[in-house]
């Protein structure tokens, strides 16, 4: 598996996923080449709306394999074990299916080709009937620990029906393949009649959708506690941007106490000429003191990282991880030198003016206070290119061509293509790139390919999997 990997994740997102482990010190940073007539620049797009409002991230302990969340063999010695170790393993076990679902289910949607469609559904809903079938095979008589295991399993049987459904709501109409339709549908439908029989969920709760899906949102944050790190974020620069604007308010009252003094000397005593020159002169403060401070600030912020954020383990308290974080418009001078031979690698048609939009982010990874078992964290990062989209125009061309006399037309899409190169670099190790096309159009995310390198650029490479075999339970 590559150190980086960039799918699509909705019709109009993508997600970058990567593992880093003990003791690691890694630096990331995307930069998507945003052609000049996408109209999408530092004056239209505010970079840290963006961040706010289109970039999720999600870090979490990751294993590859199923040994450690394997709770068929917790189970078993749950005797030796405490109720809070016990829910740790459960809650382990529940996200992680839970994730695997909806990562396989999702791109499954994305599956154009019918007959692959469908062999894949059956392997999908295969699959999640054995791991509920091992979940459920351990399931504890204690009091103390059922009702743990009761909403996680809760949770599950329904997220996997949501999953299927959703899938088959969706799902290309074929009649040889009505008896797996079927097979999927009856599923769902145990399923159902599972949590039904376990008195899960009341009937007023069951009959309003508002209520059921706020309950299932809840179980999930259960389910992800021990799990999912706890992210302490703060804004790096607050001191310096009050500074910034008090040496700027300095300066323009500088520039403006000379004006006047200048004109009390031209003008002899309180004059209408005097209140009207020192009326311009504070306009003109007024006018010039905002741009003042934001060019000084773009100045003393150029390649300074804006937020500073902390990753915690929820039980502990143990901190896990420090990061740094950036988002910018760049110039094209301040590239790094590969990704200039790259983009040199385009082809001519493709090699149009561009903005450049950095993300960046700078982790370090602690040494010790992992969960005992665990050597890796998991980072997934969501970004939306709605606000991107919202700028491109709607397809209004039509292609026409003739046949036997006759002629027709076909309406065209109007896209665009985005250049995404990513740089990678590991301790002190030279940094490895690779670069991506994203072809959009203003409804959804029509292909991302990776591309070929230029000789001497060092590709990102694969990680290597040092965790064990899953033993059997």
């Amino acid at each position: 598996m590559s150190k980086v990997n960039i799918k699509q994740e909705e019709s109009l997102s993508i997600k970058f996923t990567h593992q880093m482990k003990v003791g690691d010190h890694r630096r990331l940073d995307l930069y998507f080449f945003l052609p000049k007539e996408m109209g999408i620049n530092p004056q239209s797009l505010d970079e840290e709306e963006y961040y706010h409002a289109a970039i999720a991230g999600r870090r979490s302990y990751y294993s590859s394999g199923l040994h450690l969340p394997l709770v068929q063999g917790r189970f078993i010695s749950q005797k030796k074990r405490t109720v809070e170790e016990f829910r740790l393993y459960l809650n382990l076990f529940a996200y992680q299916f839970a994730v695997a679902i909806e990562t396989d289910s999702k791109e499954l949607a994305q599956v154009e080709d019918v007959e692959q469609f469908y062999t894949s559904l059956r392997e999908l809903s295969e699959i999640v009937t054995q791991l509920l079938k091992k979940f459920r095979r351990n399931e504890p008589s204690d009091p103390k620990w059922k009702h743990y295991f009761e909403n996680a399993d809760n949770y599950l049987s329904w997220f996997c029906e949501q999953r299927l459904l959703k899938l088959m709501s969706h799902a290309p109409r074929r009649s040889d393949y009505s008896e797996l339709v079927e097979e999927v549908i009856n599923l769902c439908r145990s399923e159902s009649s599972y949590r039904d029989g376990k008195n899960y969920n009341s009937s007023q709760t069951l009959n309003d959708p508002n209520r059921i899906s706020n309950k299932m949102l809840l179980l999930r944050r259960l389910i992800q506690q021990g799990v999912v790190l706890k992210e302490e974020q703060k804004r790096l620069g607050v001191g310096l941007k009050k500074m910034t604007t008090g040496i700027a308010t300095a300066f323009v009252m500088l520039v403006v106490s000379s004006l006047i003094i200048k004109a009390q000397g031209i003008f002899s005593g309180l004059t209408m000429a005097l209140v009207f020159t020192l009326a311009v002169i504070y306009g003109f403060r007024e006018i010039f003191k905002e741009d003042i401070r934001n060019a000084l600030w773009r100045v003393i912020q150029k390649g300074r990282p804006r937020w500073s954020r902390i990753l915690r383990d929820t039980t502990s308290q143990a901190m896990i991880a420090k990061q740094h974080v950036w988002i910018d418009f760049i110039k094209s001078k301040d590239l790094p030198g590969e990704i200039d031979e790259i983009l040199k690698r385009r082809h001519s048609q493709n090699k149009l003016d561009a903005d450049i939009l950095h993300y960046g982010i700078n982790s370090r990874i602690a040494s010790k206070d992992f969960l005992a078992g665990y050597s890796t964290i998991q980072e997934q990062v969501n970004f939306s290119l709605a606000p991107f989209a919202r700028y491109l125009e709607r397809g209004k061309a039509k292609i026409y061509k003739e046949a036997d006399g006759k002629i027709s037309s076909d309406s065209v899409e109007r896209r665009y293509q985005i250049n995404l190169v990513l740089s990678l670099q590991e301790g002190r190790k030279p940094p490895q790139f690779a670069r991506y096309k994203i072809t959009m159009n203003r409804s959804t995310i029509v292909d991302i390919s990776e591309s070929a390198l230029p000789d001497g650029v060092e590709a990102i490479g694969l990680e290597h999997d040092e965790e064990g075999a899953s033993p059997s339970a």
